[in-house]
């Protein structure tokens, strides 16, 4: 029985739905969407703060369940966690709206950046204040990979995973899949024989427990629609796999399988099965692709991409959406008198084949994580791949440091005010704790005084 004034004592187990106002949760959902900065450990600790302590609509220890199931899944977790609590809360169309919205602020915002940036980037304001903010972005990937590495390397064992896939990766070149592969089997190995250097505990907590009594509380039974069954699973899955198969039929059909809209369906359907780790794990395989294997951008736009990511609300994985951009505009796949509409339309086809997968774990699996509120762990593959993840990381941040560093390529003149901005930016980090949009703010001003002053 719950304790709450507005909850009915009757234990029928849609309650908890009837509950929540549903157009409160809307409006939290459409804030969230536009607040939403930080990276993903931001975006959780908000969701926390307003869903666990202010709002009181769910308990600390369902929160964390279902956290503990979006950091196993390829993809982003914060907006996993959002799409599971709005499915809790409101259903199927719940976690639809809770996922959309936590997607759709950003997509539109970096479709207009995006275009400000392929029309007026050779203004004088546009190029110098990119200047400035590619250098902190370097700084920025280099924190990207102390901050995990930090967390995931506990001992020698994973150590070495991750000094074997730099390796991979920077002196190899090893495709991004075959390195996930190797080292989800190597943690699947390592889990048998050394199960204590495999053993991770989940990463993120709150820090602060929850108190007092909540619409779904700890002991609030599972709502109906949240209960497994087997038929529902099957039209979940069939459902799924329509919504991705029917779009890209369409495109095979009327455009071919080469065409360059169905190759970016077909690449980041892939990418977004690789997501382990966040984003910053999946954009070497976004830069094989879309830069060495496509030519869809440059490495000097993918990193501007990054910048703008890292400045916009939102899942750092929307780079996508830039990078869509970026590719139908600079290709003109409609033309050279539609390349807006091209980048536009390239963007939302690339968010969609990139989240629909997230939507699907989170309305498939849901149902089978609410059937027991044990806490979930890692399992053994999954911290294999975690620490593989601080090797290809590494490699993005020198990637990116070179190009920004030596920008007529290896060998050439060393541009040592870029030097001084990664420094300062890489200080303003480390040193001092700041925040990663005053980091890119500041870089960016710098940037424009010197393109200005010099």
């Amino acid at each position: 029985m719950l304790n709450t004034s507005t909850q009915s004592t009757s234990p029928d187990a849609s309650a908890p739905v009837q509950t929540i106002p549903f157009f409160q949760a809307l409006l939290f959902w459409l804030k969230l969407g536009f607040i939403s900065f930080g990276g993903p450990a931001g975006q959780i600790a908000i969701m926390h703060h307003e869903l666990v302590e202010k709002r009181r609509w769910i308990s600390e220890r369902r929160f964390l369940h279902a956290l503990n199931y979006c950091m196993v899944l390829p993809g982003p977790e914060a907006q996993q966690l959002a799409t599971y609590i709005g499915w809790l809360m409101h259903r199927t169309w719940g976690g639809i709206i809770a996922g959309g919205l936590f997607v759709l602020p950003s997509l539109v915002l970096l479709i207009v950046l995006s275009w400000v940036y392929i029309a007026y980037g050779d203004t004088p304001l546009i190029s110098g204040l990119f200047y400035g903010i590619k250098p902190a972005v370097a700084a920025i990937v280099v924190q990207a990979c102390h901050r995990i590495g930090s967390k995931a390397l506990k001992n020698n064992w994973l150590w070495g995973i991750a000094a074997a896939s730099f390796v991979a990766i920077f002196a190899a070149g090893i495709p991004f899949p075959v390195i996930v592969i190797a080292a989800a089997l190597i943690g699947y190995i390592g889990g048998r024989i050394r199960p204590d250097a495999f053993s991770v505990k989940a990463a993120h907590s709150s820090g602060s427990t929850s108190a007092g009594s909540t619409i779904i509380d700890d002991h609030t039974p599972t709502p109906d629609h949240a209960s497994f069954r087997w038929p529902r699973l099957l039209l979940v899955v069939v459902v799924g796999l329509l919504l991705w198969l029917v779009p890209m039929s369409f495109l095979t059909l009327t455009l071919s399988w080469e065409h360059t809209l169905t190759q970016m369906a077909w690449f980041f359907t892939k990418a977004a099965l690789l997501t382990f780790g966040g984003a910053y794990a999946v954009l070497p395989y976004v830069y094989q692709g879309a830069v060495g294997h496509y030519a869809w951008l440059t490495p000097t736009q993918m990193i501007d991409g990054l910048a703008l990511g890292e400045t916009t609300p939102g899942p750092l994985i929307m780079v996508v959406a830039f990078v869509g951009f970026i590719g139908g505009y600079v290709h003109a796949v409609f033309g050279p008198e539609q390349q807006f509409l091209a980048g536009a339309t390239a963007a939302v086809l690339v968010t969609w084949f990139t989240f629909l997968p997230s939507f699907l774990f989170i309305l498939a699996g849901g149902p089978l994580v609410e059937s027991t509120h044990n806490e979930l762990k890692f399992t053994a593959a999954l911290t294999g791949i975690t620490a593989a993840v601080v090797g290809v990381i590494l490699n993005l941040a020198l990637f990116f440091g070179y190009h920004v560093v030596m920008p007529e390529g290896w060998g050439g003149a060393i541009d040592w005010w870029s030097v001084a901005i990664a420094a300062a930016a890489g200080i303003a980090l480390f040193r001092f704790k700041r925040g990663v949009i005053q980091v890119i703010a500041g870089a960016g001003v710098a940037g424009l005084l010197i393109k200005t002053l010099l």
